[in-house]
């Protein structure tokens, strides 16, 4: 009953504990790859659309399923996005973390989903700098606004490497600044008058090893006087002291007077 010739030859059929197992395994790998995070909201719209907003997460969820295309995380508590947090989905278009207490983001945060990624909000947080090679790669219109950016070198070398979403860059600026008068000004308004950050650091650099070199020789130039003047002085006592002692010419003039009496 479980094969039928055919041919000469006998196929065997899948039993029906064979196609139970299969579908198990079917439904279980749907379950893992569709399996909604606690404290998330699942939808399917196009893809897997994940929202875990205002419900005080205060770490980026590890279970998310792997067919996400939204993940929305505004409004909680994250403070950090660690290395390869998204590494997973690659399938992600939209990532919003607003509205966080973001305060750092590892280089390799966004690996897995920067060629996917479309659109990634930062904004709203308290970020003050990010490492140069945060969005290496990325093609996502990243929003950074409303943030205490510290704008210096390092700042500037971070916007080489993304694209400013157009709608809110204009609420990018500086918190802090190494030069203090573009504290609160737009950080492209400030770039695009010509301010180079990085000129001023190595202007900077180049003042304190002036400096530095100033001061050192002003030591080695101190200690050659103060070594000079102690040689004189000690060149001076030894001269006083030679001359304190009795003259040789006297001497010989008293040992011959000794002699004649002898």
């Amino acid at each position: 009953m479980g094969a039928s010739p055919r041919g000469g030859a006998y196929i065997e059929h899948p039993s029906g504990s064979s196609i139970f197992l299969f579908g198990l395994f079917l439904l279980l790998s749907s379950i893992v790859v569709h399996a909604c995070p606690k404290m998330c909201h699942c939808s399917e719209r196009n893809g897997m659309v994940v929202q875990c907003t205002s419900h005080n997460l205060e770490s980026i969820p590890s279970n998310l399923p792997k067919d996400t295309v939204v993940l929305l995380l505004s409004s909680n508590r994250i403070r950090h996005i660690p290395k390869e947090a998204f590494a997973e989905l690659h399938c992600l278009r939209e990532l919003d973390v607003s509205h966080n207490s973001l305060e750092s983001v590892e280089v390799g945060a966004f690996q897995g989903v920067s060629d996917s990624l479309r659109i990634l909000d930062l904004s709203n947080n308290q970020l003050s700098s990010l490492p140069k090679d945060t969005f290496t790669k990325l093609h996502a219109r990243v929003r950074l606004s409303n943030n205490p950016w510290h704008c210096d070198c390092s700042m500037q070398e971070v916007l080489r490497e993304l694209s400013l979403d157009p709608e809110t860059v204009s609420e990018f600026s500086c918190h802090t600044s190494v030069q203090e008068e573009y504290t609160g000004q737009p950080v492209i308004q400030v770039l695009d008058s010509g301010i180079n950050f990085c000129n001023f650091h190595h202007r900077t650099t180049d003042v304190a090893m002036f400096v530095a070199m100033f001061c050192w020789f002003f030591m080695v130039t101190s200690y050659i006087v103060y070594y000079i003047k102690h040689n004189q002085e000690d060149a001076r006592r030894h001269m006083e002291y030679l001359k304190s002692l009795p003259s040789t010419s006297h001497i010989s003039k008293d040992c011959d007077t000794a002699s004649s009496v002898f």
